[in-house]
């Protein structure tokens, strides 16, 4: 009897280097299938920024299968119910997916193969997404690490990731065996908005797995500048790949691989510092992000370090809102919450600045910032969007101590030094100099007459001084430290 298998496709969808698709293809013919239940997803569903991106990538990943004669089949949830439905549809055998490390996705993930089990269809999960499972990678006690310099070692004293895998050069389509519902047409899964604030995104960024292989061929062009330029927002220095490796549009192992292969092929470990190791650095960083995601997965809600909970955050509405428009009267940080609006994506050192603003300057949890990303970043991951914002907030893995205060204003002198990063998105200052551009309001009237700027009005003054806001910030810092050193009270009466 032939084999066929459903192949459900959630955050890998390529063709190249996809584990669960060639295991499936190898067996026999296939139902590619993609199930839009985001609500499986709670408390962390998709937000919309990455609602319109998946639109993207489903239109070009829905192509690529159909050249291949093996059209993407969409359905809406349940997952569970949908892959019976199909299985019944399809006279499926077996079901295969790549695996996925979000609390709720694995809860809901290990139900589903109980489940298929217990009916007779074979359920088999591969690592499609990681260059190396999650459980596979512990401290001699066989513990998780929680500071990321040993995990990185751990890493590189391992076997090189596995080779990837090119995509099939034929796939077979199985056919239904009686009556199948039709496919939800992409548009009617509601992912682009409403309302058309896209733009700036569609300028920004192409979905899909070729522009994923470009952008990669194209960053290894200036690989060896990384280690330098990846620190400057005003550079185009970084691969710009994150959303392309969240949506599964590339492997982690073909990026790997190909940094390792541009310069000579040495293995990681042996690769001096410079733009490729820098960069391995990084992918080493994704994977450490999953690993805490994993294995402690209450932190995508709770600070790991307990102590932090005590942590007396302000309710500042104001604040908040004028942080997310980029009016603080900050230009870096501004800055970095135009380019956020407007093109889905923020700079990483700018991020590390925006979100130390958020939770040191203003005292507003990490965690409302957090939503804030998940809901505007086109690359919302949620492994390392929990890992920045509890390194920002000081209560997570390896974090920066919550002493350690950005301050926006030398941190936009040393980073972006002639201000062209602060001019493409606030061109409100595009006319004050260099000396100026990061703090205006030091400028005379004179400078700021000829740029055309009154302060309050074309632009705003600054919501916060920011030498005051780090005091008050250390002070409420003291009152975490105090609680913890402060002895427990004996039980009684």
């Amino acid at each position: 009897m032939p084999h066929v298998t459903i192949v459900w496709f959630r955050n890998d969808l390529r063709l190249d280097d996809q584990p669960a698709l060639r295991a499936a293809v190898a067996r026999g013919a296939i139902v590619p299938l993609f199930i839009h239940a985001p609500e499986e997803e709670a408390p962390w569903e998709p937000g919309a920024a990455s609602r319109w991106w998946l639109h993207g990538a489903l239109e070009r990943f829905g192509a690529a299968l159909a050249e291949k004669g093996a059209p993407l089949l969409i359905r809406r949830g349940p997952s569970l119910e949908t892959l019976r439905a199909v299985a019944r549809e399809y006279g499926a055998t077996h079901v295969a997916w790549n695996r996925r490390y979000e609390p709720a996705v694995i809860g809901r993930d290990t139900l589903i193969k109980e489940a298929l089990k217990r009916e007779g269809l074979v359920a088999e999960s591969f690592n499609g997404g990681q260059l190396f499972e999650p459980v596979h990678v512990a401290t001699k006690e066989g513990k998780p690490y929680q500071v990321f310099t040993p995990f990185w070692r751990a890493l590189l004293a391992r076997d090189e990731p596995a080779e990837p895998e090119a995509a099939p050069e034929r796939i077979v389509a199985a056919k239904p065996v009686g009556k199948t519902t039709k496919s939800v047409a992409i548009a009617e899964l509601g992912l682009l908005p409403a309302i058309d604030w896209a733009a700036g995104m569609r300028e920004r960024w192409t979905p899909g797995e070729a522009a994923a292989a470009g952008r990669l061929d194209r960053f290894l062009e200036h690989l060896e500048r990384y280690d330098t330029d990846r620190d400057r927002p005003d550079h185009d220095g970084t691969s710009a790949l994150s959303p392309h490796l969240h949506f599964g549009e590339i492997s982690p192992r073909r990026v790997w691989h190909a940094v390792r292969k541009a310069v000579g092929g040495r293995p990681a470990a042996q690769i001096e510092r410079g733009g490729a190791e820098t960069y391995l650095r990084e992918l080493g960083w994704r994977e450490f992000a999953t690993h805490l995601l994993y294995h402690f997965p209450h932190t995508a809600e709770r600070p790991l370090r307990s102590d932090y909970e005590r942590f007396p955050w302000v309710d500042d509405p104001a604040g908040l809102r004028a942080w997310q428009r980029g009016q603080t009267g900050y230009p870096i940080v501004d800055a970095g919450m135009r380019q956020l609006w407007q093109t889905g994506w923020m700079h990483n050192r700018v991020r590390m600045i925006v979100a130390s603003f958020l939770v040191k300057d203003l005292r507003v949890s990490w965690l409302v910032g957090a939503r804030w990303f998940w809901d505007t970043l086109v690359d919302a991951n949620l492994a390392a969007n929990t890992l920045g914002w509890q390194w920002a907030g000081g209560c997570g893995a390896d974090a920066a101590p919550y002493f350690r205060i950005f301050n926006p204003q030398s941190q936009g002198e040393r980073f972006d030094p002639e201000g062209a990063y602060v001019r493409t998105f606030v061109p409100q200052l595009k006319g004050l100099p260099a000396a100026d551009i990061h703090v205006p309001g030091d400028a005379d009237k004179t400078t700021l007459a000829r740029a055309g700027i009154t302060l309050g009005k074309t632009y705003p003054e600054k919501i916060v001084d920011h030498a005051q806001a780090r005091v008050l910030a250390l002070a409420a810092l003291k009152t975490v430290t105090a609680a913890k050193e402060k002895p427990a009270k004996p039980r009684g009466r």
